[in-house]
C-alpha cells in the first residue's frame, strides 16, 4: 500500500510539472527549427504553442483557419483530424510533410513529427512548412525532442490513470473501512487539492466499448481526476471529478459536461459514417460503434462538498441526474441533481424492481397512446382543457381515453393517492 500511496505521490509531482516542462520543449523546436511549432495529443487537444517570429512580423499566411481555430479553442474538428490523419500520421515514425490545401482552410504546408513513446503515438508536433524549410539534420534534431515529450505525456497519462484509479476505487466500494481507505489514498494522491469544493459529473451512456477508455484530464476543463464506470447491464458511464471555486456554483462542472457531451456525440458522428480514416481509429481505439437510437448520451451533476468524504453520495446524485435527462429531455442534456425534482425520489428506487401491478397493464406497447394521455393530463394537474390543447385532441376523446385508463388499472382519476400512484408509475417507467 505504502508503494502506492508514494507512486501517487510521484503522479500528483509529474502532472503539476508537465505543463511548463511541454511549454519548453515547444519553445525549443521552435528555436531549433525556426518555425511556429504547436504540440497536441493523439486527439487532436492542443497542449502547447510556441511562437517564433524571427522578423518581428509573423507573416499573415501563418494564421489559416485550421490554427487559428486550433489555437482559439484549444482543439481541431473531427473533419480537420480525419484530413490530417490520411497522411499516415498515425503510423508514421518520423517527419511527414502535408501539402497546403486551400479549399480545407490549410494555407501553408504542414510538417508533423509524430510524438511516440515505446512505439505508441501519444501526440503530434505541428510546424508550419516554408522553403526551403528545414533541413533534415534539424528535422531529426527535432525529433530527438520530440521523443522527450513523448516520455513527458507518457508519465502523465501514467499519473492521470492512478487517479482514476484512486477515483474508482472511492465509487464503487461497498462502504466502511473499504471506502474510507479508498478515499484516504485518493486525498493523499490530490494533497492540498483535496480539502477544494468538488462535484462529480456522470456522463452516460459513453460511447465506448473499454471500460478503462477514458479521456485523459487535460482534455476536460477543471476535471482533477476520471474514470469509466458500468452503466446498465452492458454500458459504461463516465465519472469526472470537478473541483469548484465555491460550493455556490456548479459552472466549472456544467462547462466539463458540455465539453464531455461534445467529445461522446463526436465519437458517435465519427463511427456512425463508418468509413474513412477517423472511424477506422475511433474503432481501433476501442468504439463500439454508433450509440443505438433513443440512447444519446446525457450527463448528471451532483451536489457539491467540500472534501472527498462524500463522493459516494455525490456519485449517486450525478447518476441519478443523468438517468433523469435521459427520461425526460427537458431536463438535459446537463441535469443537476438540485433541478430534478419528483425524481430525485424516483431514481432512488430499485431500476430493475417490478412495475406496480396496477398500473402494469397501461404500460405496454399497445397501450402507448393511453400512457402518454395519462401522463400529460397528469402533468397538467388534471386539466381537461390545457391537457386537450397539449396533445391536440377533443375535449370528448380526452375523457374516453381517461375512463380507458381507469378502465385497465382500476384507478380512480377522481382519488388523490391513486392519481398519485399513476403519476409515479409513469413517470418511473421512463427510467
Amino acid at each position: 500500500m505504502y508503494e502506492g500511496v508514494r507512486e501517487l505521490r510521484e503522479n500528483a509531482r509529474v502532472t503539476s510539472e508537465s505543463k511548463a516542462d511541454y511549454q519548453e520543449l515547444v519553445d525549443e523546436i521552435s528555436e531549433l527549427l525556426g518555425v511556429p511549432a504547436t504540440l497536441e495529443n493523439r486527439d487532436f487537444e492542443l497542449i502547447a504553442f510556441g511562437a517564433y517570429d524571427s522578423e518581428g512580423d509573423l507573416d499573415p499566411s501563418a494564421l489559416d483557419p485550421v490554427r487559428t481555430r486550433s489555437i482559439l479553442t484549444r482543439r481541431s474538428t473531427a473533419a480537420v483530424r480525419t484530413w490530417f490523419e490520411g497522411f499516415g500520421i498515425t503510423r508514421a515514425t518520423g517527419p511527414v510533410r502535408i501539402p497546403p490545401t486551400p479549399e480545407a482552410g490549410v494555407y501553408r504546408g504542414r510538417i508533423c513529427l509524430p510524438v511516440r513513446h515505446r512505439g505508441v503515438v501519444l501526440g503530434y508536433v505541428w510546424l508550419l512548412d516554408s522553403d526551403p524549410g528545414p533541413t533534415d539534420a534539424q528535422l531529426a534534431a527535432a525529433m530527438g525532442v520530440a521523443g522527450r515529450i513523448g516520455a513527458l505525456l507518457a508519465d502523465e497519462a501514467r499519473a492521470g490513470a492512478g487517479l482514476g484509479r484512486e477515483l474508482r476505487a472511492v465509487l464503487v466500494a461497498e462502504g466502511g473501512w473499504q471506502r474510507d481507505m479508498a478515499v484516504a489514498e485518493l486525498r493523499t494522491a490530490l494533497g492540498v487539492r483535496a480539502d477544494a469544493p468538488h462535484t462529480l459529473v456522470c456522463v452516460a451512456p459513453w460511447p465506448s466499448a473499454d471500460p478503462d477508455d477514458a479521456p485523459s484530464p487535460r482534455t476536460v476543463p477543471h476535471a482533477t481526476a476520471l474514470c469509466a464506470l458500468p452503466w446498465g447491464a452492458t454500458g459504461h458511464s463516465l465519472a469526472v471529478l470537478v473541483r469548484l471555486r465555491s460550493t455556490d456554483t456548479a459552472t466549472p462542472a456544467l462547462t466539463a459536461a458540455a465539453r464531455l457531451l461534445k467529445e461522446a456525440e463526436e465519437a458517435r458522428s465519427a463511427a456512425a459514417r463508418g468509413a474513412g480514416a477517423r472511424a477506422a481509429a475511433a474503432v481501433a481505439a476501442g468504439f463500439a460503434g454508433p450509440v443505438p437510437a433513443g440512447q444519446e448520451c446525457a450527463a448528471g451533476v451532483g451536489g457539491a462538498r467540500t472534501g472527498l468524504a462524500e463522493l459516494g453520495a455525490v456519485w449517486q446524485e450525478a447518476s441519478a441526474a443523468a438517468r433523469a435527462a435521459l427520461a425526460e429531455p427537458r431536463f438535459g442534456p446537463v441535469a443537476q441533481w438540485a433541478e430534478i425534482g419528483p425524481y430525485r425520489l424516483l431514481t432512488a428506487l430499485p431500476p430493475q424492481g417490478p412495475q406496480d401491478p396496477a398500473v402494469a397493464p397501461l404500460l405496454t406497447p399497445a397501450q402507448h397512446e393511453l400512457a402518454r394521455t395519462a401522463e400529460v393530463y397528469l402533468d397538467h394537474a388534471g386539466q381537461a382543457g390545457r391537457t386537450a390543447t397539449a396533445l391536440g385532441i377533443h375535449r370528448q376523446t380526452l375523457y374516453y381515453r381517461l375512463s380507458r385508463v381507469e378502465q385497465l388499472t382500476g384507478l380512480d382519476l377522481d382519488d388523490g393517492e391513486d392519481r398519485l400512484l399513476l403519476h409515479m408509475a409513469l413517470k418511473r417507467a421512463r427510467l
